[in-house]
């Protein structure tokens, strides 16, 4: 097998499994609770700020 093409191939299998992992991120990061912003905590840092 020719140097170029090998490289070939292994790039797009490279690129293909970072695919893979980056949308199996994204559905375990979307897939969690919504949570949510402590509204209190907002309100005081925002008096000590002024």
């Amino acid at each position: 097998m020719e140097r170029p093409k090998l490289t070939a191939i292994v790039t797009g299998a490279i690129s293909l499994v970072l695919g893979i992992l980056y949308l199996l991120g994204v559905q375990i990061l979307d897939a969690r609770e919504m949570v949510p912003a402590p509204i209190g905590l907002l309100f005081k840092l925002m008096t000590i700020g002024s």
